[in-house]
């Protein structure tokens, strides 16, 4: 797999792209392929390869010609040609990365000036503007960032091939900096070479559905990989940047903290059961004492200062005395003393809550701390020590993480949220209050009866549930959740399950069921005495309909209204977390209506909670795709509506993109550094500025997101193309969802229910199944036609291209809707639409209304933005679709073929695998696919 193209003539590491290593690793595929299956195939990936770069370098489209060419080839071939394209792909991606990440120190390492989105440039921003450095300092100390990472399944790549991957990087990295050296050169291509073939023989697909233990050990590795290195030194950073341009030391122990909800996230997953929760529990666990305890060992054999040669305070001296170490060999080593005390102790502590306490054995029985707290303190007496007496480098670079880390990490390591869907609860709560004569049937009750009936019972302590009584498997099971959910409370502390999120929230009931749900635990309580509530984990509602968005505030303030939930979240410090879904009223209202509703949503949310005198969290459910709320984070952070981070970000990290932001330090803290950045600077700094004109743009976004959730569902529902009811059909057809539904990514269903209908579909599947056929709806559709209702006057116009100048949430979403319009191939999808819709006439419509709305989309998106090129605000994506899609283009043909032929019944065991491969590689091509 040879380009013959010659490389660039840059010469320096920020100019030059990714192409050169990508060359070359194709030719180390091409020489594998060769060697495994022939001159002939190779032949034919060589062909078919050059078509599909030739074609797109003269800016035409090789679809018709690899039909034509492909067409002849027999399903083995097939099979080859797919992971010759689908390792190429991968491999090209992992080039662009180093490169990225080479042009970014490049740029740093000659002083070209902070970048945005780091802790520098963000210090720089605020430090400069109008706020006096106590405002700064203030907004520093509240900082608290955390990112959440679930288990949807749109991360198709092995772990065993990540793994591999990795290596490719590292030799990549180490290759650019051999300087031209022949031999260190040729020993670098030969590892390459090895690491290709490792991948050439290794199976992409998995045997298997990935079981939910598979997910929580696959989310777990990212911390050894670099989170664990990663959010300590970030906190140091911080901390410094304090000291240095505000001179004020750092309050906060903790402005990056981790979350999951891989075991905890039972909505739409059967597979989530209190065995599972109690796992993902003591996994957690187990790892976080796993590294603390392997810091300590290690230090206690690095920190051999003599008492010959300095003289610690009475504190540390104190410590190693108790640590029951009177080895003669360590006597004048007081500090190796005191750390194997605190193993052991942290070791005695581990031994009380889990079976199998990890890593080595202590040296003698002492008294378990009675939580990491103790630990902090013990730790910051060695860390005063070495700087007493002159070894303040010791303790910055060695102890200080450590114990930064058991602050951050405890003995949790990350918060496990909780999450279930209202209708669950609503039946749970039924069958409660029906066995226990409290209601005959709860369901059948209007929303005020409902409240009524649960303030009851959130007035009485005495508990729902009997143990003589006999309970539905649901309910038993939801109930068995809770009880290991409170008793991991009890073993491990309250951050260990910190919040609970409600999906579909529609109501005020909706929230106080899992109130009632929650007291039968003990994770709410009340007073028999006095009668007060209290809660152990904040109750989150999440909001993700458009019309659940536009009432969010009425029913946050009807909420904060009822007396006893109040005092729920007055016992929570006085805040209240709300967690805003960008997937679901994507998939609802389209992309620009659900835009806007976010935003709208967001205000009203923060003036609902200031009118009610709490503080509000709002926790972002974002994914990969722009359709889900992907895109650069910095640029959506600063797009919030101001007012509306207040010092606190949540934020869901999902499927591809977890180990695309995590499996590297480099890329980690990279993330991490943008988020906690953006989030101090929209915390401080009104990004909108834009004065008496906000209203007039809000008043303009408002109306253009009607006419765009018309167009959109008028798409959805049939009766704009004169099809009702008939989209379902033309979108199981001209995507591969049923096919996706029996990919081996992830242990969730891909549908809530037992149903064909879209409104039942996931998200994440409505999003994947759009982009294998290239078409993107999600992210796109609607905006052309609201764009063109709008404008109708020069004068509307002009307004457009001005809010796209001055406001940076319209300019946000029109270029988070350029990447997707650049990822968008309508010739591809009409390839889709001409071999798989059935219906001839259903195809024309739909297909027909979606080539014309692409087509004003992206007239619209040139005249807003001032360019032709989606992409011209970032070539660094453009120069990646440069380098890889020719190679997708292949696969696009061959998936349209196999489904054709499943289709058709053949049943042929390589006809399924091809379409599984096909699935794999072009998500792999595309990168963020869900």
């Amino acid at each position: 797999m040879n380009d013959s193209t010659p490389p660039p003539a840059e010469t320096t590491p920020d100019t030059t792209d990714a192409s050169a290593d990508i060359r070359l690793l194709g030719r180390l595929i091409g020489d594998v392929l060769r060697e495994q299956s022939g001159d002939d195939l190779f032949d034919l990936v060589e062909r078919v390869r050059r078509s599909a770069v030739d074609a797109r370098r003269d800016g035409e489209t090789p679809i018709a010609e690899l039909t034509d060419m492909l067409a002849a080839a027999d399903l083995d071939d097939q099979v080859h040609l797919i992971r010759a394209f689908g390792w190429l792909s991968l491999l090209a991606n992992t080039a662009e990365d180093i490169h990225s990440e080479r042009r970014r120190r490049y740029h740093q390492d000659r002083g070209a000036g902070a970048r945005d989105g780091t802790l520098e440039a963000t210090f720089d921003r605020l430090v400069g503007s109008d706020l006096d450095s106590d405002a700064i300092a203030h907004a520093v100390d509240e900082v608290h960032v955390t990112p959440v990472i679930t288990a949807h399944p749109t991360e198709v790549r092995r772990q065993t091939v990540l793994g591999v991957v990795e290596r490719v990087a590292a030799l990549l990295e180490r290759r650019a900096r051999a300087g031209g050296s022949p031999t260190e050169l040729a020993e670098i291509d030969d590892a390459l070479r090895l690491a290709v073939l490792t991948l050439w023989d290794t199976a992409m697909l998995r045997l298997s559905k990935l079981r939910v233990r598979d997910e929580i050990n696959e989310a777990l590795r990212y911390y050894r990989s670099s989170i664990f290195a990663t959010v300590p030194r970030l906190q140091r950073d911080l901390e410094t940047l304090a000291a240095d341009r505000l001179g004020h030391r750092l309050d906060n122990a903790t402005p990056i903290t981790m979350g999951s909800w891989i075991g905890g996230d039972r909505d739409g997953n059967p597979f989530v059961t209190a065995p599972v929760l109690r796992l993902a529990v003591e996994s957690q666990a187990n790892l976080a004492y796993e590294h603390h305890l392997v810091e300590l060992h290690r230090l206690s054999r690095e920190l051999s200062m003599s008492l010959r040669l300095i003289t610690p305070t009475p504190a540390l001296m104190a410590l190693a005395d108790r640590s029951a170490d009177d080895s003669p060999f360590r006597a004048d080593e007081p500090y190796r003393r005191a750390m194997r005390g605190m193993h052991a102790r942290m070791w005695a502590m581990a031994a009380t809550v889990l079976d199998e306490v990890p890593g080595p054995l202590p040296h003698a029985e002492l008294e378990p701390y009675g939580s990491a707290d103790e630990l902090v303190a013990d730790l910051h007496v060695v860390t005063e020590s070495l700087r007493s007496h002159g070894a303040g480098l010791l303790a910055d670079e060695r102890v200080d993480p450590l114990r930064r880390s058991v602050e951050i990490f405890g003995t949790h390591l990350c918060g496990l949220d909780m999450r279930q869907n209202s209708a669950i609860h609503e039946e749970v709560v039924a069958e409660l209050f029906r066995v226990g004569g409290v209601a005959a049937d709860y369901a059948s009750l209007d929303e005020n009866e409902r409240v009524e009936l649960l303030t009851a019972e959130l007035s009485n302590a005495r508990p729902l549930v009997s143990p003589h009584a006999s309970y539905s498997d649901l309910t038993a099971g939801e109930i068995a959740v809770l009880r290991e959910a409170a008793s991991a409370h009890q073993r491990f502390g309250a951050r260990t399950i910190p919040h609970y999120v409600i999906s579909m929230a529609q109501s005020v009931s909706d929230v106080l069921e899992v109130a009632v749900l929650l007291k039968e635990v003990g994770l709410v309580s009340v007073d028999v005495d006095s009668g007060a509530i209290t809660s152990a984990l904040d109750i989150a509602p999440l909001f993700e309909t458009i019309a659940d968005l536009r009432a969010a505030d009425t029913t946050l303030t009807a909420l904060l209204e009822h007396p006893r939930y109040a005092q729920i979240v007055e016992s929570r410090g006085g805040w209240h977390e709300v967690m805003i879904g960008y997937s679901d009223s994507n998939k609802d209202g389209g992309y620009v209506t659900s835009q806007w509703e976010l935003y709208r949503a967001q205000r009203a949310l923060v003036a609902a909670a200031e009118r009610a005198g709490i503080r509000i969290r709002l926790f972002h459910g974002r994914g990969g795709t722009v359709g889900r709320g992907g895109g650069p984070a910095y640029q959506a952070i600063l797009a919030q509506p101001p007012g509306s981070v207040h010092g606190e970000l949540r934020i869901t990290e999902q499927g591809e993109m977890v180990a695309a932001k995590y499996a590297q330090a480099t890329s980690a803290r990279r993330n991490l550094e943008t988020l906690l950045s953006a989030t101090l600077e929209a915390s401080c700094l009104d990004g909108e500025r834009l004065g008496a004109d906000g209203d007039r743009y809000r008043e303009t976004m408002g109306e253009i997101a009607q006419l765009a959730y018309e167009t959109y569902r008028g798409l959805i529902e049939g009766t704009a193309v004169g099809r009702p009811g008939e989209f379902v059909d033309f979108f199981r057809q001209i995507t591969p969802i049923a096919e996706i539904a029996s990919l081996n990514v992830g242990s969730r269903p891909a549908s809530r229910k037992k149903s064909d209908r879209i409104e039942d579909l996931r998200a994440i599947p409505w999003v994947f199944g759009w982009s294998q056929a290239r078409l993107n709806i999600p992210g796109w559709f609607g905006a052309g036609s609201a764009f063109d209702a709008f404008a109708t006057t020069d004068e509307r116009r002009a307004l457009l291209v001005e809010m796209h100048d001055r406001w940076p949430f319209f300019k946000a979403m029109l270029n988070n809707m350029g990447m997707v319009l650049a990822k968008t191939d309508l010739d591809i999808g009409r390839r889709y639409a001409d071999v798989l819709v059935t219906d001839d006439g259903l195809r024309d419509a739909v297909f027909g209304a979606i080539a014309d709305e692409h087509a004003r989309t992206r007239r619209w998106h040139a005249e807003l933005t001032g360019s032709e090129v989606p992409l011209v605000d970032n070539p660094a994506l453009a120069r990646s679709i440069r380098n890889r899609f020719p190679y997708l283009d292949p696969l696009h043909v061959m998936q349209v073929e196999l489904l054709r032929r499943y289709r058709d019944g053949d049943r042929d065991e390589l006809v399924e695998r091809g379409i599984q491969l096909t699935l794999n590689t072009i998500a792999t091509g595309l990168r963020n696919s869900g």
